[in-house]
């Protein structure tokens, strides 16, 4: 049969690529925060990493795990329950490569949290929805040293580059994956609302579980953090998948959550009755215990909406970069290059703040530096709620830039807009970090000051910076009625110090049209609203 048209003027795909070699944002927050003797050996963990997340393979990885989504096997054949949740080999090849690249192992090398948040940042962009248990094994560690013997055991498991899907005991395995469970039905956030009960067990430190979680995510790992009301009070266990002579705890998988997107991830109901756990820190200590896990998990959520801001901004560079219209190219369209443009500087603001936080963990980790154990204190759940906002605006807009296509399936867009709201729910919603930030303002004036002498390196740079420095330490003055209005307080937070890291770090041009939009208010409610300047190309080529 003849054919009716040839075909052109369709992009190829984004692919064969280093997806860190191509982030200038991305490669130079690296440069600046990472030790000079760590250098040369992070430039090539993270090429090798960004060429493998750029390659067609994995990107197929990542297409075919959210196509085959996670299915739950409640019984066996015969009828006996086994609660096992089948993933698609994909899955598997992809919590295989980001273990070995060392996304879980951030706690056990110098300049580690730096090094981990870009590689994480880096291959979250290929498929996202395994970043999930790779998040919360990273996370565990922390919270596992309140109880040193259980770290002890657990730490080297939970830091090793080897991955086993084997359901077995964990000390039989050469590395071991973690999950959390918090939420329960009738609390959500409020997990001091938990009713989940944990009897005391004969043996120390071991108690018996009974109640539920109503979100369990990546219920198929090695172990999990939960929260359990004990005698004292809410108090955090460590409860294992398998015991240690190979029997199975009690985790009864109710069913799996049907989610707007993440669909390669399974987020699970279950059950405990009699469930069998070791106690981490003290009796009625277990949300100070378990906070530590959620505050790391908290800034992988930062990671995490900039790695998909990224890769949504790239994907709309390189449409309109190949893509002709009405005489030329999109990407010399005075119009398309202020949207592109506008994207591009919301992105590179989101990675700067997140690798400038993966540094605050490093110096604490390997100095006990107080003051960014301070800012940390609040820049998290600020960075938290402000990036995570942005995510889903921006990977709306840079799907229109694909026009009809970025409508369509294969152009992976909608995939990605799907999964742009999580982060802002996972680890706490929108109010839950705003009021967070509010109580450590009134709790923790160490944090404050930390914060202040953090954008406070910039003060003089730029006119438009000092004058939201000036409005934010107004609105900080006056804490009356400050729980209403404390998502604008977040808010201002979050973009002075996006704005004071960008005056200190990136070209003249970047700080100049964040300052002037995101700061200065020359900036419409829409993306693609940038003031007039010469350089807008410039920043969409970073």
């Amino acid at each position: 049969m003849p054919a009716t048209h040839s075909v052109t003027n369709q992009p190829p795909p984004l692919t064969g690529y280093d997806v860190y070699g191509a982030d200038r944002a991305l490669t130079d927050a690296v440069e600046r925060h990472l030790d000079p003797e760590l250098l040369d050996e992070a430039r090539q963990e993270l090429s090798g990493l960004g060429r493998s997340a750029g390659s067609a393979q994995v990107q197929d990885w990542g297409r075919l795990a959210n196509e085959n989504p996670p299915v739950l096997r409640t019984h066996d054949r015969y009828g006996h329950r086994i609660d096992e949740v089948e993933f698609h080999p994909s899955w598997h090849q992809l919590m295989r490569k980001g273990i070995s690249a060392q996304l879980t192992a951030a706690w056990s090398r110098p300049g580690g949290h730096v090094r981990r948040a870009a590689g994480f940042l880096v291959w979250s962009q290929a498929e996202a929805g395994h970043g999930c248990p790779l998040s919360m094994t990273h996370a565990a560690v922390p919270a596992l040293r309140a109880e040193p013997s259980l770290a002890a055991e657990w730490e080297p498991r939970l830091t090793s580059t080897l991955y086993d899907p084997a359901l077995a005991p964990a000390a039989e395995k050469p590395g071991a994956v973690f999950g959390m469970g918090m939420t329960e039905k009738q609390g959500g956030s409020d997990v001091r609302a938990n009713t989940t009960v944990a009897r005391p067990l004969a043996e120390d430190g071991a108690y018996e579980l009974t109640g539920h979680k109503w979100f369990c995510s990546a219920p198929m790992s090695d172990g999990f953090l939960v929260l359990a009301q004990a005698g004292e009070g809410p108090t955090c266990f460590l409860l294992p998948r398998v015991l240690a002579d190979g029997t199975r705890n009690v985790f009864r998988i109710q069913r799996l959550k049907d989610k707007l997107g993440n669909r390669s991830n399974a987020s699970a109901e279950v059950e405990f009755d009699g469930t069998w756990a070791r106690r981490v820190g003290e009796e009625g200590r277990g949300v100070r215990t378990i906070i530590e896990m959620v505050a790391a998990t908290r800034l992988d959520c930062v990671l995490g909406s900039a790695a998909l801001m990224r890769q949504a901004v790239a994907q709309a560079v390189h449409h309109a970069g190949h893509r002709e219209a009405f005489g030329g190219l999109l990407i010399d369209k005075p119009l398309m290059r202020n949207v592109l443009a506008d994207l591009a500087l919301e992105s590179e603001a989101a990675t700067a703040l997140a690798i400038r936080l993966a540094a605050a963990y490093d110096a604490v980790q390997d100095h006990d530096d107080e003051r960014e154990r301070a800012l940390l204190r609040l820049a998290v759940p600020a960075a938290k709620y402000w990036v995570t906002k942005r995510c889903t605006p921006l990977a709306a807009e840079a799907a229109e830039c694909l026009g009809g296509n970025g409508y369509v399936e294969e152009s992976g867009m909608p995939r990605l807009l799907r999964e742009s709201p999580l982060n802002s729910v996972w680890e706490g919603a929108g109010n839950v970090q705003a009021l967070d930030v509010l109580r450590a303002l009134r709790r923790e004036p160490a944090a404050l000051d930390a914060f202040l002498r953090e954008v406070g390196q910039a003060r003089g740079a730029d006119h438009r910076l000092d004058g939201a420095i000036k409005q934010l330490l107004t609105e900080l003055a006056d804490m009356e009625g400050a729980e209403a209005r404390a998502r604008r307080v977040v808010e201002r937070m979050a973009l002075v110090l996006q704005g004071s890291l960008l005056v200190r770090f990136a070209p003249p041009a970047v700080a100049d049209l964040f300052c002037a939009s995101r700061l200065g208010g020359d900036w419409g409610s829409a993306f693609g609203t940038l003031p007039h300047s010469p350089y807008l190309a410039d920043v969409v080529e970073r």
